[in-house]
């Protein structure tokens, strides 16, 4: 308050000092209100959360005490609460953005800015976990309201944002959006090198094409998005193309690597499960990252997934494979093959 305006209020009449102190109290007491029932709100959200198990194989999240996820997410606000949220974050000059925006970013961290930033922070807004306002860069207060979403979910604590938080703001872009299924082959319809296809698979012209910036030679192509490998020849042919079951948390790294080790029969890290034909391309602190059939719970020898499945993300690190296809790959990737992750 400047001089001039102070001297001005002392001037004033007593009683209008006194209104406007009873006007303060009010407001005071308007503003303990609404804190209070922001609380019980929060303490609603928290009791109407149900957790599930995940299944972890070959390698794990970040954290192997992390290791639950696929969390139904909190009741959606109230419309008059969600306006008043949303005005709130406008409070910074960032525009509102549409409900169901998605970001496209993975991950979004500390010092991002842009769509994506402020398509997370409207959600986290929403959510309850950010007061605002929505300013469309990663700040401190971001990584303290992912943060404590991570916390409160029992997801991987970094404060980063990454698919499994994403995927519980509803703010995940469609996964499946890049996943191509091809029509299942004849039962007996053999590849190039006399290896039976699995009803994921395809070959030659009737594969999908090869992603952009793939490399060049005889390799293996994983893509995350689409959830496919490519087994290409040394003229640069596709043998033979199939879709996999890859990681939840996207913890393949992309780029390019070479098979180092492989076991006829390898166990999952948490011991759970037998993977067959496992073909290991990454190192993580906790395991390998590689290729392998359809695992098998150690308890029974149940299979852990169906091919119907297979084109999602369900597992903590591997490419789940159709039995066939990884077959035709135990007899392809020989240690020192490359490996191109897109």
């Amino acid at each position: 308050m400047s001089q001039v305006e102070l001297r001005a209020r002392r001037q004033q009449p007593d009683v209008v000092r006194h209104h406007e102190a009873r006007k303060a109290v009010a407001v005071s007491a308007l503003a303990l209100a609404i804190v209070a029932g922001l609380l019980v709100a929060g303490a609603r959200r928290d009791n109407s959360i149900n957790r599930a198990s995940l299944v972890l194989l070959d390698a794990a999240p970040p954290s192997a005490t992390n290791a639950v996820g696929d969390l139904v997410g909190a009741p959606e606000l109230a419309p008059a609460a969600e306006a008043a949220a949303l005005a709130g974050a406008n409070a910074g000059g960032v525009p509102a953005l549409a409900p169901d925006c998605r970001i496209e970013a993975d991950p979004l961290a500390f010092g991002d800015t842009g769509f994506d930033v402020s398509c997370l922070q409207q959600a986290l807004i929403r959510e309850g976990f950010l007061a605002g306002p929505m300013t469309g860069t990663y700040d401190n207060a971001t990584t303290s309201a992912v943060t404590g979403l991570q916390e409160e979910q029992h997801l991987f604590v970094d404060g980063v944002t990454g698919r499994e938080t994403a995927l519980f703001l509803n703010v995940w872009r469609d996964e499946f959006a890049n996943v191509v299924r091809t029509p299942p082959p004849a039962p007996g319809t053999y590849d190039s090198l006399g290896y039976e296809l699995s009803p994921v698979a395809s070959m030659g012209a009737d594969a999908p094409p090869l992603p952009d910036d793939s490399g060049a030679g005889r390799r293996v192509v994983y893509s995350r998005e689409g959830q496919r490998i490519w087994a290409v020849a040394d003229d640069g042919t596709v043998i033979r193309s199939w879709l996999v079951t890859g990681s939840k948390y996207n913890n393949e790294q992309p780029g390019t690597h070479r098979v180092y080790s492989r076991s006829e029969e390898s166990t999952a890290w948490n011991g759970a499960a037998i993977l067959p034909l496992m073909i290991r391309y990454q190192k993580t602190d906790i395991g390998a990252i590689g290729f392998h059939g359809i695992p098998l719970h150690v308890s029974d020898g149940s299979v852990y997934q169906t091919d119907a499945e297979l084109g999602t993300r369900l597992s903590g690190g591997c490419q789940r494979q159709n039995n066939l296809d990884a077959r035709f790959l135990w007899a392809f990737a020989d240690v020192g093959t490359v490996v191109v992750v897109v």
